[in-house]
């Protein structure tokens, strides 16, 4: 490739975000550009005072079907796709007319925009830019010769150089240019196939693309030594990602990652009527709580495990307010998480100019679709996020004694959260807080002794006569395989127990509840969390 810088002669525009067009082409134009442009943008041009050769005129073809033709032509490609150190490329240019095209600035069809407005099929399909992605490629292909932006930010690097002491555009930029045009043609083709799979309900195509763009580079990853970036995949949804950061230091890639798992835990509770608080420490539950109050849940969270609610990520489904913060900020947090928060919260959280607050405006919808992606040596894992709820309705007794209405309502709570922790999981609830949770054991029986542990430590901590896993409802993500996991939440003090059933030996495990007193559930449905 040519490692010269490169003056520019003629400049080809065509956009459809005509932010700052004015305004930059009136800058190339001081500088000796020619313009070349289409449509719309040759009209912004030609209002501004700005003179413009359409493109029509170096094709000597009309812009027809709509505007669907007006670039694809062998005069508009071949000014972006001659070698111009190549005497045969020079020479067929002279031959058919062909003027070389030094810079080409672009920005697509807005087609991410008009899908997530929920515009119909026929609507979603006329935003698909074709002739825009065509001569991207082409241009960046020829970088040596040929320098291409694809939004306004580019052109404004761009003009830095045109207008420096040089008054070229160096390789070291064209290159990195070239580098990211390629990236939003496939970004842009990413979001067109994936749309077009929903639509035809294929959870499984053929050719799987996973497209992002860069929201934020992260000090480091989980540990000091990997590199880590936040890039966004969608537009509209609340979360982590497009939250608005109030206050606090640079989010890190473990904050994000543990304000991701609060808010989705909290998201479980969304349509209720109560406020409910969750507080993360390495992506699990240490406490969750719903109450009528947000300090009461806030307080009842914490009590459940405060040793490992320090240094935690704070989540709630609801405002934050002033009695809130005020609790919170009684203790070491790295982020707290909410729709809102009051303007009284956020003077009361500005004391602590290291906590980072984050507000996403609304909650995100639990059961909504989606995809999970992990990778494993030269390959991706793919599944559904895991959207699957129950209600009270969905649930079976399996055991002589029945669950009464307060249980019920503890184990559907119990079960929401054991959804968030790792497997295997057990979760203890009573009173619409968590007494105890046990977390990434690889026996079920160790999640329930750690769980009853947590619950005892509580307790000791907190002066309570007894343990809150006595009489409380137990959940576990999975079956038990053996009688011995239900043992030791009998041997806790639990008085009902969900699980998803489905084991070899459920009757043995039926028996030992029946033989306990302990009420349970099926659900039909488990939840693994790896």
């Amino acid at each position: 490739m040519s490692q010269q810088p490169l003056a520019i002669k003629r400049a080809l525009l065509s956009v459809s975000d005509k932010t700052g067009l004015a305004e930059y082409a009136t800058r190339l134009v001081a500088l000796g550009v020619e313009l070349v442009s289409t449509g719309g943008t040759a009209q912004t041009l030609l209002a501004a005072g700005l003179p413009v050769l359409d493109a029509s005129e170096l094709t000597n073809f009309p812009e027809m079907m709509d505007g669907r033709v007006k670039t694809l032509h062998p005069n508009i490609h071949g000014g972006l796709l001659a070698k111009r150190d190549v005497p045969e490329h020079v020479s067929a240019m002279q031959t058919h007319g062909i003027v070389a095209i030094d810079l080409l600035v672009v920005n697509l069809y807005p087609f991410e925009q008009t899908r997530d407005s929920g515009a119909n099929f026929s609507t979603c399909i006329e935003n698909i830019d074709i002739g825009g992605p065509a001569m991207l490629r082409a241009a960046a292909k020829n970088h040596a010769f040929v320098t291409v932006c694809t939004d306004m930010i580019d052109l404004a690097d761009v003009l830095a150089e045109l207008e420096g002491p040089d008054a070229a555009v160096s390789a070291k930029l064209r290159i990195a240019l070239a580098a990211k045009a390629f990236g939003r043609t496939a970004h842009y083709d990413t979001k067109i196939a994936n749309w077009f799979n929903e639509q035809i309900g294929e959870p499984n195509p053929q050719y799987r693309t996973v497209g992002g763009v860069l929201q934020q580079v992260l000090r480091y990853g989980e540990n000091p030594h990997q590199q880590a970036a936040l890039y966004r995949t969608g537009t509209t949804k609340p979360g982590v990602t497009n939250a608005t950061q109030v206050q606090g230091k640079a989010l890190s890639y473990n904050n994000l990652n543990d304000a991701h798992a609060a808010f989705e835990l909290v998201a479980e509770f969304a349509q209720q009527q109560q406020t409910v608080v969750a507080i993360i420490k390495h992506a699990n539950p240490c406490g969750v709580a719903v109450s009528k109050t947000q300090a009461g849940a806030y307080k009842a969270a914490l009590a459940c495990d405060p040793v490992s609610a320090f240094g935690g990520i704070i989540a709630s489904n609801t405002e934050i307010n002033a009695e809130t913060a005020t609790e919170i900020c009684k203790i070491f947090v790295e982020a707290v998480i909410a729709p809102m928060a009051s303007t009284e919260a956020l003077a009361i959280f500005a004391a602590k100019k290291n906590l980072r607050v984050l507000l996403t405006g609304a909650m995100p919808e639990p059961t909504r679709v989606g995809a999970e992606v992990k990778t494993v040596t030269d390959g991706l894992l793919v599944q559904e996020r895991d959207n699957g709820a129950i209600d009270v309705d969905d649930l079976v007794c399996v055991t002589k004694i029945k669950p009464t209405r307060s249980e019920l309502i503890d184990l559907v709570m119990a079960w929401k959260i054991a959804k968030h922790v790792k497997s295997n999981a057990i979760v203890y609830v009573k009173d619409g807080a968590t007494a105890g949770i046990g977390a990434g054991q690889m026996s079920r029986v160790d999640a329930a002794k750690i769980a009853s542990s947590k619950a005892k430590q509580a307790c000791e901590q907190a002066g309570w006569e007894q343990s809150r896993t006595l009489g409380s409802s137990a959940a576990s993500d999975a079956f038990f395989p053996f009688a011995d996991g239900l043992s030791e939440l009998s041997l806790a003090g639990a008085s009902a127990v969900i699980q998803p059933g489905g084991s070899l030996r459920d009757d043995e495990v039926i028996a030992a509840a029946d033989a306990a007193g302990i009420a349970m559930v099926f659900t039909g449905m488990r939840h693994f969390r790896h």
